[in-house]
Order: C-alpha cells, then sequence, then structure tokens
C-alpha cells in the first residue's frame, strides 16, 4: 500500500539522532525519500553529548531499511553556501523536493545572568540564522515543484517561556515568528509553513549534565520549575510522537493548514 509521502523526497536538518532521524525514518516509512544533514560534530556550549558521524550513518542504515533512498551529509545549519550545495545535489539525485523539516537546535540551560554574549549568539545563529538558512537553501526547488511542506521545530518555548534560558525562548519565539512571515509570502506558490512546539522529549539532548546544570539553574528561582508541567501522566514525549505530527503536516491531509502552530506538549503550555 502506498504511503502518504510516496514519491516525494524531504529535507531534514539535525537529522544524525533524536528527533530529527525519527522524523527521517518516519517520512521513509510513508515513502518518502530523504535529504538528510547534521553537524556530526562539537556543538557550542552544550551541556549534553554531541552528535557524532556514526550516528549520522545510523540514520542512513534505518532509513534504507524502509526500502528508502537517502542522501546524507555533514553540514553545519550557519553555512548557507554549503546548505545549498547539498540540497541542489540531492535533488539533482532524487529529482524533486517536497518537504522541509528545520530541526536542528541547540540548548544550554543558563541563568539571565549567567548567559555570555557567546551562548547568547551561538543559539541565535544556530536556532534562528540556521532555520531560516534551511529554508533559503531548499525553498527555491518546492517553488519550481510547484507547492509543497515547511515545518519549523519550535518548541513549548516559542509559545510560553523557558525557564533559565532567555537566549533559547528568544530563539523559539523567533522561529513561531519567522513559520507566519514565511506562510504569508508563500501560500502563494502553494506552499504551506506551520510550526511545531514539542514540549520535553526523550533524547540525547537529555545526556550528559543536562539534567544537572537545569537543576542547578532551577535552584536559582524554585517557584519557575512547575512552569512547563504536562497535564498528562506521561512527563515527556518518545521522538516518534514528534514524528507523527511531522508526517502529517508534511501530507495532503493537511493541505489547508499553514501559519499554524502546533504543541506537541501534554499541555505544558497551559500549566
Amino acid at each position: 500500500m502506498a504511503g502518504r509521502l510516496t514519491g516525494k523526497v524531504a529535507f531534514i536538518t539535525g537529522a544524525a539522532r533524536g528527533q530529527g532521524r525519527a522524523h527521517a525514518v518516519r517520512l521513509a516509512s510513508e515513502g518518502a525519500d530523504i535529504v538528510a544533514i547534521d553537524i556530526a560534530g562539537p556543538l557550542p556550549h552544550v551541556p549534553y553529548d554531541s552528535p557524532t558521524p556514526a550516528d549520522l550513518e545510523e540514520t542512513v542504515r534505518l532509513v534504507e531499511a524502509q526500502d528508502r533512498r537517502i542522501v546524507a551529509e555533514r553540514c553545519d545549519v550557519r553555512d548557507l553556501a554549503s546548505l545549498r550545495s547539498v540540497v541542489d545535489g540531492a535533488v539533482a539525485e532524487l529529482g524533486r523536493l517536497d518537504v522541509i523539516v528545520g530541526n536542528a537546535g541547540i540548548c544550554v540551560p543558563a541563568t539571565w545572568d549567567q548567559t555570555t554574549p557567546e551562548v547568547f549568539q551561538d543559539t541565535m545563529d544556530i536556532n534562528v540564522v540556521g532555520v531560516w538558512n534551511t529554508v533559503m537553501a531548499g525553498v527555491q526547488h518546492l517553488v519550481d515543484g510547484g507547492g509543497g511542506s515547511i515545518i519549523l521545530t519550535s518548541s513549548y518555548a516559542g509559545k510560553k517561556v523557558q525557564p533559565f534560558m532567555v537566549h533559547y525562548t528568544a530563539s523559539k519565539h523567533a522561529v513561531t515568528g519567522m513559520t507566519r512571515a514565511f506562510a504569508a509570502e508563500l501560500g502563494k506558490y502553494k506552499i504551506r509553513v506551520n510550526s511545531i512546539h514539542p514540549g520535553a522529549v526523550n533524547t540525547p539532548m537529555g545526556s550528559g549534565s543536562m539534567q544537572s546544570e537545569l537543576e542547578a539553574a532551577g535552584r536559582t528561582n524554585p517557584p519557575l520549575n512547575q512552569m512547563g508541567t504536562p497535564f498528562l501522566p506521561q512527563w515527556a514525549a518518545e521522538p516518534e510522537e514528534i514524528a507523527a505530527t511531522v508526517a502529517f503536516l508534511a501530507s495532503d491531509e493537511s493541505a489547508f493548514i499553514t501559519s499554524e502552530h502546533i504543541s506537541i506538549d501534554g499541555g505544558s503550555q497551559y500549566f
């Protein structure tokens, strides 16, 4: 039976592991061929383990296990020229581009007075400029192909606030605004642009000293630790649960949905 994305090609950033890998595998299972990029190397300032080339190779294996083609390259979303080169080459090989998933990002816990200019700048460069670069690297192919779907990963922090992360909250609110702005201008090309807003997700972003640094920041203002509590008994989503929403937004089932901001957080934004 044909999947919802049979015959389509999806470009996904941050695809080496976590949510990005889940998106790649899910879209492949729905019939899409995949263009996957990841820095697959050291990330600036983060307390969790950085992705590796082996992680990206595992994504390739998992997509190929779905009997789909994949073009995978190490690439930094801060480098627009390299992104364009990868996407153009992949389109030449795979024939088209229909879906863009701007997923790559970093998250660095730091109270307002411990946030350095370098942390703020790198967060904005990756989480905001990197998302803009991702769209710009691929969107002309969607225009030329007669339409498509763009899905940008914002966050619970892009609707409410992530305590102890002024820089991250600012970056994810920027992605929310970017979604609306791109949706307005690209609509005439039959291109839909939506953002997803996960809360806590079980990924390698929770590895290393991430939990201890969150706890240390939380001790500076304990009442804020209650923010973002889900209504459901499950505290964190699995990456595959986020990928299910991405697959819906990539498919024709969401053909009249654009400029929308879909939370996948168990209700956390309302607590």
